[in-house]
């Protein structure tokens, strides 16, 4: 008997039928004898539905109470959600619960609307197990030191589903989406893209962090740091697929690297439109500079990405970096108000239409000339590289956004991913 997670995403909870054909599929695994554990996300469009809600009445400045209530409101839809799946799953004849988030308890901190998972107390789900029941435990969501209920941001029931998977040492966690696994790119930009077999974890991380939307990189770390035996693959497969076969679908994302998944140099092409460039021109070039810019936008909670320094021209320098879209503005007025003026910057310069594109690949460490492969074909392309971030198993440039989908396109052909298996 093995301890086995299902996490279903917001599409695959949509309606009373996607609800009922969970409910089957997770009572085939559990009649084959598994203890289950169920995360399940809010239905699809409802986490957006209470949130816009919000905003309607949302007063003009935003205070720590009212991202509190957010995240009182946003929870509701996993809460929702769980209770429905396990209303279905007793009208297939098994014996289920569901929990909130709160309820097991899940201990996060106190961020609310982006909260990290602390610990998890697996007792009262052991017990429950032990009596044969599916545990349902609502995504996203947890209580923190105070008792007030946090919500980890989004695409957090991935991260809460790995989390419980790690402690609870499940055998696996089988994450159900809309997709059949990790594609070598997004299959909508580049038709010709291939399912990968299998990933490994640390090309997943990377894809994660660069823009590939099929998991939250939160839960990818999780899976890491725990060695969470992790599978991407489709919920709308039928739910009365054979079991083995259903078992050695998708992609599972692996700790164990082989010879011939070192074979390919590159194993994916990740992008990401949701970035912003802020430059801050004419700081001093002295010690410290670097510090003095961004340590107040890490005070402010904002999350910086790639970062270019210039060279020094009259004791003068210009740095630049990428955050979120979502945190742009915000970050452009700090600068503008506090920062310059105190570091006696000429001007603060913002571009929102970039995007971010990356090859990733274990192989990278063992092969030469990959850098210059990627630059040749841009260039060839007619594409300028504005920034540029490296790893050992990862290129990432910074061009203008109407390029994107160009670059992407050469990129996956020059390095052969149209033709792999």
């Amino acid at each position: 008997m093995a301890l086995i997670v299902h996490k279903y995403g917001g599409t695959s909870m949509g309606s009373p039928e996607r609800i009922r054909n969970v409910a089957k599929r997770v009572a085939k695994w559990a009649r084959a004898g598994h203890q289950m554990v169920v995360v399940p996300s809010a239905m699809s469009g409802e986490t957006n539905r209470l949130l816009g809600l919000a905003s309607e009445l949302a007063p003009s400045s935003a205070k720590t109470s009212y991202y509190r209530e957010l995240d009182m409101l946003a929870a509701t839809g996993e809460q929702a959600s769980s209770a429905l799946l396990a209303i279905a799953l007793q009208a297939e004849g098994m014996d289920a619960i569901s929990y909130a988030g709160w309820q097991v308890p899940v201990r996060t901190d106190s961020a609310f609307t982006k909260a990290r998972i602390e610990s998890i107390d697996d007792v009262r789900v052991r017990k429950d197990l032990d009596a044969g029941r599916v545990v349902i435990i609502t995504g996203f969501q947890g209580i923190d030191p105070e008792g007030h209920v946090t919500t980890l941001g989004r695409g957090g029931s991935d991260t809460s589903a790995v989390a419980v998977a790690a402690a609870m040492k499940a055998d696996e966690c089988l994450i159900y989406t809309d997709v059949d696994g990790v594609y070598t790119t997004d299959p909508r930009v580049v038709p010709a893209a291939k399912r990968l077999g299998t990933v490994s974890f640390e090309e997943m991380l990377e894809m994660a962090s660069l823009g590939s939307k099929v998991l939250q990189i939160r839960s990818v770390e999780f899976a890491g740091k725990y060695k969470v035996p992790m599978r991407v693959l489709s919920s709308f497969t039928p739910w009365d697929i054979d079991l083995a076969e259903e078992a050695k679908s998708g992609t599972l994302i692996t700790f164990e690297e082989d010879e011939k998944m070192e074979k390919a140099v590159v194993s994916g092409i990740a992008f990401n439109r949701g970035e912003a460039k802020i430059s801050v021109l004419g700081v001093p070039d002295t010690p410290g500079i670097a510090a003095g810019i961004l340590g107040p936008v890490a005070d402010a909670n904002i999350e910086v990405d790639m970062i270019i320094q210039n060279i020094s021209k009259d004791g003068k320098t210009d740095f630049s970096f990428t955050v979120n879209q979502g945190d742009y503005q915000r970050a452009l007025e700090l600068l503008r108000d506090k920062v310059a003026p105190a570091l006696g910057a000429s001007e603060v310069v913002g571009n929102t239409n970039i995007a971010k594109v990356s090859i990733v690949g274990i192989g990278m460490r063992s092969h030469v000339g990959v850098a210059s492969t990627m630059f040749r074909t841009l260039s060839q392309e007619g594409v300028n590289i504005q920034m540029i971030s490296t790893s050992e198993i990862k290129t990432s440039v910074v061009i203008d956004e109407k390029y994107l989908e160009l670059a992407v396109r050469a990129l996956h052909t020059a390095f052969g991913l149209d033709k792999s298996e």
